[in-house]
């Protein structure tokens, strides 16, 4: 992609307006836990409290936030199963998939950058 290439079209997301996809992608999955999250989603389905014990440092109001807007941006998808005690499940939407290749390259990335 040439530098100016993504320039060329302006982006809202969320009521704020954007030059560069990658700004937009950055405002989507950006911050501590939202990449990690969706990277943990793409190996496999995961309850509320499974997702916690991957991230023992995150607060259950921040992974619920975190979550929250995966979903209102249409990434996750959350299934409630209406039983005693309730029972919620998050998966990744087709949208959500779509990024999969991404995270893949951005761990490898990580991976290379910390061995050098």
């Amino acid at each position: 992609m040439q530098p100016d290439q993504g320039m060329a079209e302006r982006m809202v997301y969320r009521q704020k307006e954007y030059r560069c996809g990658i700004d937009v992608t950055l405002a989507v999955v950006g911050g501590k836990w939202k990449a990690s999250i969706l990277w943990h989603l793409a190996q496999q389905t995961m309850r509320f409290s499974e997702l916690q014990r991957r991230f023992p440092d995150i607060t259950r109001k921040m992974l619920t936030q975190q979550l929250r807007e995966l979903e209102a941006d249409g990434l996750v998808h959350r299934e409630v199963f209406r039983q005693v005690p309730p029972k919620v499940e998050y998966s990744l939407t087709e949208k959500g998939r779509s990024i999969h290749p991404i995270l893949e390259l951005m761990c490898d990335w990580g991976q290379a950058y910390a061995r050098d």
